[in-house]
């Protein structure tokens, strides 16, 4: 593992938090900034975006921007740090469209870390604790009538602590005939949970996605294991994603990478199209500014999602999703079965499905 992929780890929690899957965690408390810490947090943002931002002509724009702004007094009066972190990132989102990239201010004071080094052993075991409070981002894993696995994840958390759960998630559903994932709800995470859980879905090692960083110039290539722990589901029964407008960043890479492989059918809605991992960096004693510096590249397509989300191969409302995912899958177990009195079974719980969804 890593330095790299620790670190966007780390500021993956930071974002999940944020999220309504994670929603029991409040908001940082408000507190009143200076007029010199306000200039500082200013300059420092417009200074490291410069230095690292995943594409530098973007971030001059940005400055540019801020800077009109600062000249004409519009940030003056702001003495509220929640009003300032806010302001200044609709600011630079509003020129970058770029939904990963965000100020953020903090109560207490902001330690000095350089942003490419590993979590600290405190910061590890922060991340631990957060895990076991939303069980490793796994809601919830059941086998529905039919023998039609379902997966509801909302947050991709680092192998390293996630692993026995997703492994013990994918075995669960791994002699079902059809599986269902939902991230509806998934704000992102680790790509190597992402490549990690995906193993599970192939039966040989498979390139799902690149992540090329810009200060690095270094491309990363991520890949499906040839072992897992566990059992596998397999390379050939169906497999369905459902997605929705707040599915994120590693939700959105799941359902993109399974989409160009062809390996599963996509429900849901169009996601939110944030394709740029990100680092967080200290611009003062209190703020941090989460800046996008790498992106995700398909080895197949060789774009990503950035700014258009994956959108659905099924186009139906969110809340809808999960209801034309068992019914597809129903139908197409349905007409792959050859026993007689499996496939009268199956046919009784399909139309049960349907009379309820009418």
């Amino acid at each position: 593992m890593t330095t790299r992929i620790h670190r966007i780890a780390a500021v993956a929690f930071t974002i999940a938090v944020t999220t309504s899957a994670f929603a029991q965690f409040g908001p940082e408390p408000d507190f009143t900034v200076t007029a010199e810490e306000r200039g500082k947090v200013i300059e420092n943002s417009i200074a490291r975006l410069n230095e690292r931002y995943v594409f530098p002509e973007v971030a001059k724009k940005m400055e540019e921007a801020v800077r009109a702004k600062a000249s004409s007094g519009e940030y003056d009066k702001i003495t509220s740090a929640r009003e300032l972190a806010e302001t200044l990132t609709r600011d630079f989102r509003e020129v970058s469209k770029d939904k990963h990239l965000g100020v953020r201010h903090h109560s207490g004071p902001v330690p000095d870390r350089d942003p490419d080094a590993s979590p600290s052993a405190a910061e590890v075991e922060a991340q631990k604790a957060f895990a076991t409070t939303v069980n490793y981002g796994f809601e919830k894993a059941e086998r529905l009538r039919g023998n039609i696995g379902y997966i509801d994840i909302r947050g991709f958390m680092p192998p390293e602590i996630g692993a026995e759960t997703g492994a013990a998630a994918m075995t669960f559903v791994a002699n079902t005939d059809a599986l269902i994932v939902d991230l509806r709800f998934n704000g992102g995470g680790e790509p190597a949970m992402v490549a990690f859980l995906t193993s599970y879905l192939f039966d040989e090692p498979t390139h799902l996605n690149d992540i090329w960083t810009r200060h690095t110039n270094a491309t990363q290539e991520w890949w499906t294991s040839k072992t897992v722990s566990g059992r596998r589901f397999g390379g050939r029964k169906p497999v369905y994603v459902l997605t929705s407008k707040n599915t994120f960043s590693g939700g959105e890479e799941f359902a993109n990478n399974l989409k160009v492989l062809k390996r599963a059918t996509i429900i849901g809605e169009t996601t939110g199209g944030g394709a740029h991992p990100v680092s967080e960096v200290k611009i003062s004693e209190h703020f941090t500014i989460g800046v996008p510096d790498a992106r995700a590249i398909n080895p197949i397509t060789k774009t990503n999602w950035e700014g258009t989300g994956v959108a659905p191969d099924v186009s139906i409302a969110a809340p809808q999703a999960l209801d034309k995912a068992y019914l597809m899958a129903l139908e197409q177990i349905v007409a792959s079965t050859t026993d007689p009195r499996r496939k009268a079974g199956l046919q009784r719980v399909l139309d049960e499905k349907k009379q309820k969804t009418m």
